[in-house]
């Protein structure tokens, strides 16, 4: 197939585009997503199951008639009922209810982690659906059953806005476009309402940025966390540094010095371009010589400096810190001595939390409402609560108790509050299941995702790093893990599906990513779902804006469908590293980074792309 042009300024060999001379020596070829030796997932890769073969035209008597045409509402022999299962007409999808475990363990190249943390367990998922007629089945023909399957992650997105100044869309891009312009998504919008997101005049989008990954020391492993993206800047954490970029070009507009690395960064974006992050306490000399990660700092994106630094005391020394969030005008970070909160604009220490009967808290979770995972008790016999926070006091304004007996949570909504938890067995997910809170703290329902059929990612050792999931419209949206998609026998698809908060229950809202494609979403734009869509080999990767209400798709980016392009973006695994849309700009960058594999071929910490 004939490739369509290059972007302007491709260099004549390596990279695809690069506006600038990648520095010696420093790159080699796109980890890739499967190997275990690449060094910037949080959490490993959980392993892949084979692709199942082709089916026969027959399927043998008494087997399971996966890929066949069955009636809605009926799986595959032996297959619980739901998670993308066609059902009765006007009768929501069901869930099985069956337990799953708890998160795998970090990798050796993390910092030292918290004691574990609990989940919880709810009211159980719905049972099978009724039975069709006949002349029912009849009617409707064949629908193809499909096998789907887990991985891991959620993505935070919230179903309104208060007057608070931080929004975790923020970190994620709420961009504003021309007047005159088309709303992704179509006419129609989701409960949520309206999204700011337009439709660019041009659609096909050119290379604004690749940057080069920096030397790394030899089977070391270095983190390089935070990356943030407004109309006016994009600004990636690197080595000892952050660097902001006109977004529209990729030009470098400011650098600030770093004491350290980065190891945290918040997800949000204030209203005046305020972020929180967190850094170690001095350079890293050599293999190992990891330093403390003590460093709490805001930073002014629009200037490029930094507005106060400051440290959290556990005993005579300065505390680790694993995630630092942003609610209001409060920035609260989770430590290794139970965290601490500080004012967004001067710095000064508002509150800790007050042990008693030997809790502490685990970590926050920012944007629309600050929400902490507290633990209690020995280890090995901890008990979780999840609590409702006043930002500036530290208050609690309720509290839910997790069931005893898990020892993990993750916040994957604030605004409503939506947790999720690994149960009793380890998964590569992080969430198996899901459960949503009232205004009050009660329980609503409990979404079972089991593992091996949706494809989400939460890290490890932090309450609020969950990918690949969006909250809107009072439903969980999901992507299920890829199966086969028909045609040839040799198609992979997906799909994403939405849960309701109010019952668990699949709602039957459903977009398909096609033959040969893959999609997640990346957040909520007002009652739409900006998704990322990876059409397969050849052919450009995808931003859609997906109507909340009729899920009818609006494509609003697509990349060049360079070979070359494709493999930069491959290398960066959008679906595990950050990944950022406003207003036609698409930002992927990875959170850690190795030494390449082989000086012959570019790796890239940062990728740009901008619609025309």
């Amino acid at each position: 197939m004939t490739q369509p042009p290059q972007p302007p300024n491709e260099p004549p060999q390596g990279g695809f585009g690069a506006p600038q001379d990648p520095p010696p020596g420093g790159f080699g070829k796109a980890p890739e997503p499967n190997n275990p030796s690449y060094g910037y997932p949080q959490t490993p890769p959980p392993a892949q199951p084979p692709t199942p073969p082709a089916q026969p035209p027959t399927p043998p008597q008494g087997q399971p008639n996966y890929g066949y045409p069955q009636a809605p509402g009926t799986p595959p022999p032996g297959q619980p009922q739901g998670y993308g299962y066609p059902g009765q007409p006007n009768q929501p999808y069901n869930q099985p209810t069956q337990p799953y475990g708890q998160q795998a363990p970090y990798g050796a190249y993390q910092q030292p982690g918290t004691m574990p943390m609990a989940p919880q367990a709810g009211a159980p998922g719905g049972s099978g659906g009724s039975k069709l007629s006949s002349q029912m089945k009849i009617i409707i023909g064949a629908v193809v059953a499909i096998a789907l399957i887990v991985g891991g992650g959620v993505f935070y997105a919230s179903t309104q806005k208060d007057d608070t100044e931080a929004s975790s869309e923020g970190s994620t891009g709420g961009g504003k476009g021309g007047e005159g312009e088309q709303k992704g998504g179509g006419d129609e919008q989701g409960p949520s309402g309206p999204g700011t997101e337009k439709v660019p005049a041009n659609t096909s989008a050119t290379v604004s940025m690749q940057l080069p990954q920096p030397e790394v020391p030899k089977d070391d492993v270095w983190s390089i966390k935070g990356s943030w993206l407004t109309e006016d800047v994009y600004a990636k954490a690197g080595v000892n540094k952050i660097v902001g970029y006109d977004p529209s070009d990729g030009k470098e507009l400011w650098t600030l010095p770093l004491a350290g690395q980065t190891c945290a960064g918040s997800r949000e974006v204030t209203k005046d371009g305020i972020v929180a992050v967190a850094y170690e306490e001095g350079k890293r000399k050599k293999k190992g010589d990891h330093q403390t990660c003590s460093q709490i700092s805001a930073v002014d994106l629009k200037s490029g400096k930094s507005l106060w630094t400051e440290t959290i005391d556990e005993g005579s020394m300065k505390a680790r810190v694993q995630e630092v969030t942003i609610s209001g005008s409060t920035v609260a970070a989770g430590s290794s001595a139970g965290g601490a909160a500080f004012d967004l604009t001067s710095g000064d220490h508002l509150w800790e939390p007050t042990p008693g009967e030997e809790c502490q808290d685990e970590g926050y979770a920012g944007g629309e409402q600050l929400v902490a995972v507290q633990k209690c008790g020995d280890y090995g016999d901890e008990k979780l609560k999840v609590q409702l926070l006043d930002p500036k006091t530290g208050d609690s304004k309720w509290t839910y108790p997790v069931t005893p007996g898990v020892d993990n949570a993750k916040i994957i909504s604030t605004r409503p509050v939506v947790f999720g938890q690994d149960t009793q067995e380890i998964t590569a997910s992080g969430v198996t299941d899901a459960f949503s809170l009232d205004d009050q703290g009660k329980l609503r329902a409990k979404i079972s995702l089991p593992d091996g059929k949706y494809d989400h990612d939460c890290e490890v050792n932090v309450i609020y790093a969950c990918t690949s999931l969006a909250v809107g419209n009072d439903k969980l949206y999901v992507p299920t893990r890829q199966h086969d998609g028909g045609g040839d026998g040799y198609s992979q698809t997906n799909e994403i599906i939405a849960f309701s908060l109010a019952t668990g229950k699949t709602t039957g809202d459903r977009a398909d990513a096609g033959e040969d494609g893959e999609m997640f979403p990346i957040r909520m734009d007002g009652g739409n779902i900006l998704a990322y869509k990876d059409a397969g080999y050849d052919k450009g990767a995808q931003v859609v804006s997906i109507n909340g209400k009729t899920m009818k798709e609006t494509k609003l980016l697509e990349t060049p469908a360079a070979e070359s392009v494709g493999s930069a973006i491959s290398g960066m695994v959008p679906k595990s590293n950050e990944l950022l849309y406003t207003d036609g700009m698409l930002y992927l960058g990875k959170e850690l980074i190795s030494k390449p594999y082989s000086k012959d071929e570019k790796e890239y910490t940062a990728l740009g792309f901008v619609a025309q």
